[in-house]
Order: C-alpha cells, then structure tokens, then sequence
C-alpha cells in the first residue's frame, strides 16, 4: 500500500533532500518517495502499515513533523494558534531582543558608533550583562527552528544552509561578536519566514482549484424531494439541483432548465457558456442566472476538477532541467563553500603569519555569504507560480519539464479535425436548381434528415433549426446505407444523398458534374437532392475553420515559431482549402496514425525541437513523438488529460501563442533568478577576502536576494504584459 503524509516545515528542495536521504533507506530506496512541495505531501509507494511510525519517527529526526494525510486534504490539524505562528513569533521576537540588546549596549557605550565598534575578543567597551542575555535570547529564538536541522546535518555529516548559518552564529559569539551573532540567526529566520511566506502563497494558489468544489450538492431523493449531502456521496445518476449562482458539484449533463455557465476555473473561458438539456457540465463551474437540474456522470474522485488538482500536484515531481541543474549544484557548492572558509581560516596565519581572529571572522562571513538559500528557492518558487498561473488560464501543464519545453519550440504540427477547425460540420450554403428556391431545398431536406442520426443529416436539421424550419411530415421513409435516403414529401417522392448515389441513380449532368468537382476541390461535402426527374438542388456542408486560427498562425510565427505544418487523415482537397484560410506553411493529408508519427520524426530532425496538437486520443502516438504533446479542448476528456503533456481545457488555439510566450517569460526569470544569486555571492566571496564584509551586510544580502528571487518570480502570476 501506499502511505501519504504532510511534512510540515517541507518548504524547499533542501528539505525534500534531507527527506529522501533519511527515509529512502527505511523504504528501500528513494525511487520510492515522491514529493508535492506546494501541498506540503510525501508518498511513500509500497509499504508495510507497519512501517508508518518508523517513518513518522525518521522524519521528527530531521527537525520535521509528519501526520497523516487523507484524499486531497490533510486531516485536520490538532495544532493551536502557537503551532500556526510559532515561526513569525519567533522571528519579531528575535528581532526585537536584538534592538533592545543594542539598544542597551549603545546607552552604555555613549552612542552608536562606539557600540558598533564595541564588540569582539580583547575589546575594551564590554558589553552590559543584560544586553548579552537579550542578545543570546535572540539568537535563541531566531536559530529555534534552524538548530534540529543543523544538528541532524552535523550529525549526519552532510553540511547544508542551516549548518552554515548555525556554525556562523556559534563563531560570532564565541569570537564576542553578539550583535553580528543575533543579526544572522534574526535575518536567516527572516530569509525563512519569507520562503515559508511564498510557497504557502504557491500553495494557496493551487489550493484554490481545491476550493472550487462545493462542499455540498442538492440530491434529488425517490420522494422527488431534495436534501443536501456531500458530494462524495452523489452516486452516478443521481439528479442535482443547482441554482442561480451556485458551483456545480460534480460533472453532469443538463436535464432541465436553461442558463449561463461560467466554465473560467476549468477551461479559462472568459464568457459564460449557454447550457440547456443535453448539454455537458464540469464540477467546480458557476451557474449562472437559471436553475438548472444536472444528471452527475462520475463520482466526487473523477471529476475534471479532481483530475486537473491531482496533476498539478503530480506536476511537482516532474522537476525543470533548471531545477534539476540547481539542485546538482547545490551538492558541490555548500561543501565547497564550507572548504574555502576552512582554508581562509587556516591558511593565511599559518603560512603568512596574520592573526587569526580577522580570518576566522571572514571564515564566518564565508559561511553567511555561501548560504545557497536564495539560489535553491528561486527555481522551484519559479515552476510553481508558472504551473499555477497557466492552470488559471485553462492550460494544465503536466510538470516542469514542460514549462521550459514550449520555450524552445521550432516548429508546431496540428492536427485539422477539432483543432483547426471545430470538428462538427455545418451548411455553409444551399444552391437552388431548376426554379426550386433555397427555402423549399432546406424545407426538404429537414423534413428528410430528421429521420437520420449521420453527422451530416444532424448539421442540416440544427441549421434548420437556427433558419426557423419545422420539419414537414414525411411517408415511406428509408434509409439507403452509406449513399442517403428517400421518403415522400406532400405526396411526392423525393431523394437526398451523396455525389455517389446522384451517379447511381443517372440523374447526374456534366454542368452538375463539374459543379460537385468544383465544391469536393474547395473541401466541401456536397448534398443533393431531388426528384424522380432532375435534381432540385445542392447543400455544401463543411466543418468550418476555428474563427481565431489564422491569427493563432500568425502568432505561432510572431512568437518564433519557424513552421507550422498541417497533419491530417482527412483528403487533400479539404485540407489544402483549410491550410489557404489559415496560411499554413505546409499540408501532409491522408494521413494513418503511423504516418502522422514518421511525420513528427522527421520535424524534430530537422527542426529539433516540435509540438504536436490534436485531440489527444488518434494523435496520442505522434504527441508522444514530439518534444511535446499537446491537446486540444480537453475538459471532460480523461484520455486527452491524461495523454498530453499540456492539455488546453477549452477550444482556444489562442493559448498556443501564450503558452510559448509564457514559457518564454518562466525561462527569463529562471536565468535572471540563478545570474543574480550567483552573482551577488561571488562578489561578497571578494568583498570578504579584501577584508571588506561583515556578517550582518553578508547575511542582509542573502536575505535581500532571496526576497528578489521569491518576488520576481511570483511576478508569473501576473497577467502577461505586452511584448512578453
């Protein structure tokens, strides 16, 4: 079985470390554990019951708490308010022991300065006895939750940044340097208050999606009553009541009634959607200004919302090569760091003859500076805003591989039917012939395809339906399989069917003939009817074009895309005619699923790196070619989500420009996150050796630079700006 638990004090990839280091072992390895930092979860796959306390117990060993976990919340804390703000309480209050301590000591040295300069072994200004016991309270209760992870690092003989701050404040004071002691261990609790602060953010962000569903649903019981209960306990078919302005609780199909609904959480539409009987509904969408009774289609656990919060979740795990590259550096940088003040302590008394005291202080200040906090938290904190910013505009991106991937992109292949265009084909015009009018052709046929349940028959009735047609009575209906159908109109014989059936029946003309070409070349599909003397008209019946398409291309190319190419099974002729409204670079038509995949193969050899758009089941194996999958309008679909890499959740081809242009803007603050990390310390890395750092500027850099690192990067949840 498998065991799930909430770490609390989990808050970065350091931490996630030390867990899979402790607990792999007990487990039998970490392939074993799988992290959600944003929701605070570790899995543990396969395991003994018996093995959860050993496991509870481990994790307290590294200064964390576990408790159990149950569906997609935790249990509900038995922690008061302490546990809650225990870390901010202890933070103000190691800030304000320290002002007070330096208060003290400046009141008693005469002024400021000579309290600055006041301090240190051999100085000649001691330090009042009360300002040392307010200065030692302080670094108490800044270093209180660092000095269990500290010493479980020592310990285990695997130096991280909470050894590095905990040797740093030890040093300070053993050196008499109180006020540097307690200004690390109160900025280091800052640094860590604040990264606590912005992946609890993160968190709330995602933990937003969880709050879309309704805590209740209105049943319909036998008595024909209604009573509120759980959705979790909504049986498939079960009657829903929702009303004006209610979350629909669970995914359904509309019964009754007629309204406006807003499917913004889950697809990112931004207009509300017109629903009536028979129509499709997500849980977690908003009703609009009519009641409307939902027959539930699946349970609680399966519903669209549930799949999408479940892989947001997953999508933690899947790491960013940036975030992988962080990590990997991370190993080598802390020992390194901790060698280099080894050597600046050691090396220039014992080989120069310098006293030791100023190098062992810019020792400790090596220690501060090489803290990898603000460089560790900038690429998760990074993923996480752009995973979350991209779930609310209808884009499930399945992990942070596929963030950085769309950056990348050459070129991009879509799939025609349901992609370019809308997938449900519809009458695009009615030609009359032989003095009949378009009026009585559509009267006709309506009155015909009324009686068929073929794609094309539906399209003619619904446009029937919109142009105010009531379908005529007809006799002696009958169905001719694959070629149309014939029936009796107001005492009349009439036919309607495919160009092969006119040829069949030799009532076809060379004028109509080269008409019918004319319109199959145009990527028509043509319709006629008639009589039992002559053919009394023509009805075009095509799946029309996605009304944004065109200019969807044309941001693919303003984006950077070098080739858009169109991958289709359906004939030349009707591609060629929808790669001319799109301007499409290139068409390869009639196409198999395995040559959709040789396509993709060749793209990727000569572009390198290309997306495959579709609808995420017959593309599924040339997705899984390409650098990326992507499919199309996937809400409701546990295939579509479940294949593709990234699912757009509704019909929108407009998100294929922003997700590139998104993924673009992720990279930039990655790269401008690692460069000023990096760069701030090996300047201090300077500074200190020139003798020119403290410890209390080192550790107010960290923080600064950690701040700047959280907040640039929670810039992604901001809307895209122009130009990005």
């Amino acid at each position: 079985m498998a065991l799930q638990l909430k770490i609390h004090g989990m808050d970065c990839a350091e931490e996630v470390a030390t867990l899979k280091r402790e607990i792999g072992p007990l487990v039998g390895g970490e392939d074993r554990l799988s992290f959600d930092i944003l929701r605070g979860r570790m899995t543990v796959s396969a395991i003994r019951a018996t093995d959860e306390a050993a496991i509870v117990e481990a994790v307290a060993r590294t200064g964390m708490r576990a408790e159990a976990w149950t569906g997609d919340r935790p249990t509900p804390p038995v922690d008061g308010w302490w546990a809650r703000h225990a870390r901010a309480v202890a933070t103000v209050t190691s800030g304000a022991l320290a002002a007070a301590a330096f208060g003290i000591h400046a009141v008693a040295a005469g002024d400021v300065t000579a309290a600055l300069g006041g301090e240190g072994l051999g100085n000649t200004h001691a330090i009042p006895w009360q300002a040392q016991a307010l200065y030692g309270v302080a670094v108490v209760a800044g270093g209180w939750f660092v000095a269990p992870k500290a010493w479980f690092a020592l310990r285990r003989l695997r130096p991280d940044m909470n050894l590095l701050m905990m040797l740093a404040v030890v040093g300070a004071v053993a050196i008499g340097e109180w006020l540097e002691a307690a200004s690390v261990a109160f900025l280091f609790a800052v640094a860590l208050t604040l990264e606590a602060w912005s992946i609890g953010r993160a968190r709330r962000a995602v933990s937003a999606l969880m709050d879309l569903a309704p805590v209740m649903a209105r049943m319909q019981g036998a008595d024909g009553t209604y009573r509120e209960v759980s959705p979790g306990d909504v049986p498939v078919g079960a009657r829903l009541l929702v009303r004006p302005g209610e979350r629909i609780p669970l995914d359904g199909v509309v019964r009754q009634g007629r309204s406006a609904v807003n499917q913004a959480p889950i697809t990112g539409e931004s207009i509300p959607v017109e629903k009536h009987a028979g129509a499709p509904v997500f849980a977690g969408t908003i009703n609009g200004d009519g009641a409307i009774e939902v027959e539930s289609t699946r349970p609680a656990d399966d519903t669209t919302l549930a799949h999408i919060i479940r892989l947001v979740g997953e999508a933690q795990s899947r790491r960013a090569p940036a975030e992988q590259w962080v990590e990997r550096f991370a190993r080598i940088y802390t020992p390194s760091i901790m060698g280099l003040a080894a050597i600046v302590l050691v090396l220039p008394p014992l080989v120069l003859g310098s006293e030791w005291l100023p190098w062992l202080y810019r020792a400790l200040v090596l220690l501060v500076i090489g803290c990898p906090c603000a460089l560790v938290i900038s690429t998760p904190v990074t993923i996480v805003a752009a995973l979350t910013a991209a779930a609310r505009n209808g884009v499930l991106i399945k992990g942070g591989l596929f963030v950085e991937a769309p950056a990348r992109l050459r070129a991009v292949a879509l799939d025609k039917t349901g992609t370019l265009t809308v997938g449900r084909p519809s009458v695009t015009d009615i030609i009359a012939l032989q003095g009949h009018t378009p009026e009585e052709i559509l009267q006709l046929a309506v009155s015909m395809e009324a009686h068929s349940d073929h794609p094309i028959a539906r399209a003619i009735v619904a446009h029937g339906a919109t142009s105010g047609v009531v379908p005529t009575l007809v006799q002696d209906f009958q169905s001719l399989q694959g070629r149309g159908a014939t029936a009796r109109v107001d005492g009349q014989d009439y036919w309607v069917g495919s160009h092969r059936h006119l040829e069949e029946r030799g009532q076809e003309t060379p004028t109509i003939h080269a008409q019918l070409e004319s319109l199959a070349r145009a990527g028509q599909t043509v319709v006629a009817l008639g009589d039992a003397s002559h053919v009394c008209g023509l009805i075009t019946v095509a799946d029309p074009v996605r009304p944004n398409a065109a200019h969807t291309v044309r941001a693919l190319r303003e984006a950077g895309i070098h080739h858009v190419v169109m991958l289709t099974g359906d004939n030349r002729g009707a591609a060629e005619a929808i790669a001319a409204k799109t301007d499409i670079d290139s068409v390869q038509a009639e196409l198999l699923p395995t040559d959709k995949v040789r396509a993709v193969e060749e793209l990727v050899a000569q572009y390198g790196t290309v997306a495959m758009v579709g609808d995420g089941v017959n593309d599924a194996p040339a997705m899984a070619r390409a650098t990326v999958g992507i499919a199309m309008g996937a809400a409701g679909s546990d295939a579509a989500i479940e294949t593709a890499d990234i699912a757009l959740m509704a019909d929108d081809l407009a998100k294929l420009p922003w997700l590139i242009r998104h993924g673009r803007r992720a990279m930039r603050v990655i790269r401008q996150n690692i460069a000023l990390s990096l760069g701030v310390k090996g300047l201090f890395v300077l500074l200190t050796l020139a003798g020119h750092a403290s410890l209390w500027a080192a550790i107010a850099a960290d923080m600064g630079v950690s701040l700047l690192v959280i907040f640039n990067a929670l810039r992604l949840l901001q809307p895209l700006g122009e130009g990005e």
